[in-house]
């Protein structure tokens, strides 16, 4: 592995911010890796996408895309380019060319977390302090939990009916986090998502957000791909 040359770009998910980062970027770094973690509006998906290449036009190497929740299915619009080499899911949709994220939900049983999910007059959703505690991060110190909450970043509801038209783990290496603890996203589903898009899986004992919750293996998948030949 030749870290020093590879990038790694945090996509945060629904419910979050660039800051849910914030226990991997410097085990990251500490690897040589350089870490970026973007700030997206979750306004839509084009949106996002625009924020993420902006990161991949200033990375320095070659790059690693990590998308947790949402941020799946940004990195699987935007991830098949040349400067990226691999994909890392974490908790995440991956939906299939033509599909959305509420598509490939579909088959599923509701979770308690998106149960919970309230919408306001501009069609943006959030979680209440409560959900997010009980369902979002229930693996957390609660001072953290509460954190969590007052920095969330409201999604607005379109973003999970857009259907992707082009789909990245089908030409890049992927890896999978499987968060067996997950409310918001049922773990099966994780699974299945893992399965069908042929990631190297590794299922980690955790909520919806491993990446606060156990950084430690997070950080060891995101590593072994940047590492990855």
């Amino acid at each position: 592995m030749d870290p020093v040359a590879t990038s790694v770009i945090l996509v945060h998910g629904a419910f979050a911010d660039g800051s849910a980062w914030s226990r991997v970027i410097p085990l990251l770094q500490a690897q040589g890796l350089e870490a970026i973690a973007v700030q997206n509006p979750l306004t839509s998906l084009d949106e996002d996408v625009a924020h993420v290449q902006r990161a991949i036009d200033r990375a320095k190497g070659p790059v690693v895309l990590v998308g947790h929740s949402w941020g799946g299915a940004v990195i699987t619009q935007i991830g098949n380019q040349d400067k990226v080499k691999a994909l890392v899911y974490v908790a995440a949709f991956a939906p299939g060319v033509g599909q959305s994220p509420n598509d490939t939900l579909k088959p599923f049983p509701p979770s308690p977390g998106l149960s919970s999910v309230s919408m306001d007059r501009a069609g943006y959703l959030h979680l209440s302090a409560e959900s997010l505690a009980a369902n979002f991060a229930q693996d957390v110190p609660a001072a953290e939990a509460a954190l969590l909450a007052a920095t969330q970043g409201p999604v607005h509801a379109g973003c999970f009916r857009t259907r992707v038209t082009a789909a990245a783990w089908e030409h890049k290496p992927s890896w999978y986090v499987v968060a067996s603890e997950d409310r918001m996203l049922p773990p099966t589903f994780l699974r299945a998502t893992a399965e069908r898009i042929g990631a190297r899986t590794v299922e980690v004992g955790a909520s919806h957000i491993p990446h606060a919750s156990r950084p430690d293996a997070v950080a060891a998948v995101i590593i072994e791909a940047a590492g990855a030949r």
